[in-house]
């Protein structure tokens, strides 16, 4: 089952109702920088995680 186009405008009318249009940029932004950061802080999970297995490698060949 897809979602059609009256569905989503009626999400996007009760999400206007429920925050109001003044405050609805400032919401998005918060949500665009906790994306951003979770982002980051995946990538920074998979770096930091291949660097210990980089440095075990080096360790073993001692």
């Amino acid at each position: 089952m897809a979602i059609g186009f009256w569905q989503i405008a009626l999400i996007v009318v009760a999400i206007l109702i429920l925050f109001g249009a003044g405050k609805l940029p400032k919401v998005m932004g918060d949500l665009g920088k906790g994306m951003r950061s979770f982002k980051e802080g995946i990538k920074g999970e998979d770096d930091s995680k291949s660097d210990d297995d980089n440095k075990n490698k080096l360790d073993s060949n001692k």
